[in-house]
């Protein structure tokens, strides 16, 4: 191994350990827990150390955002691939969004609240620049969707139902919602936006 193999593979160890040690503190005290300071005690590196990497914690929670974007996706992607008809891919996926949002409601929070969306020099794709792992969940979404659209507009309804997906997830968090009926608001959602579509008045 050459000496900048070497230090690359340094660079790309602590950027892990900084992200991972992020996640960690913001699970066990919250965001508002994480500053730079107690990041760069924690991982014991100086903070202009972490700084070489990410430019304050904004830029530290949007990276996060960014991996939890890419896991949300898979996780999406795995339950549409792996239901059989088209009505039951979309309830997969539903359900597997609903289950990612309740088992990690601090990942969820980063990806959702407190990202600042800012361009840290992360691949983009789309006209408003939307990062490419949002974009892949918005896909995923979109492919479940597709075959029940009906002769309407898929991306549309998409966006839709992940609005709506993400509103239910919020008011569940917020205790705002009976816990035990959080599987059948996902069947009532999917009936009542993919059902015949309204005429118009």
């Amino acid at each position: 191994m050459t000496p900048r193999e070497r230090r690359l593979r340094e660079q790309a160890q602590r950027h892990r350990l900084i992200l991972t040690t992020a996640r960690e503190m913001a699970e066990s005290e919250g965001w508002d827990y994480v500053t730079t300071r107690r990041l760069a005690d924690r991982i014991e590196y100086s903070q202009p150390v972490l700084y070489q990497h990410f430019k304050n914690k904004d830029a530290i929670v949007h990276a996060v955002a960014l991996e939890g974007f890419a896991e949300l996706a898979a996780a999406l992607r795995t339950a549409r691939e792996e239901a059989g008809d088209p009505q039951e891919a979309l309830g997969a996926v539903a359900r597997a969004y609903a289950d990612f949002a309740e088992r990690g409601p601090v990942l969820y929070e980063a990806m959702l609240t407190l990202d600042p969306g800012e361009d840290i020099g992360e691949n983009t794709t789309g006209a408003a620049g939307t990062p490419a792992p949002l974009a892949d969940v918005l896909a995923e979404i979109a492919q479940a969707v597709e075959p029940l659209a009906a002769g309407r507009d898929g991306e549309l309804l998409a966006e839709v139902l992940w609005s709506a997906w993400h509103g239910l997830a919020a008011l569940t968090r917020a205790g705002r919602l009976r816990p035990d009926p959080a599987r059948q608001r996902l069947a009532a959602l999917t009936d009542a936006l993919l059902g015949p579509a309204a005429q118009p008045v």
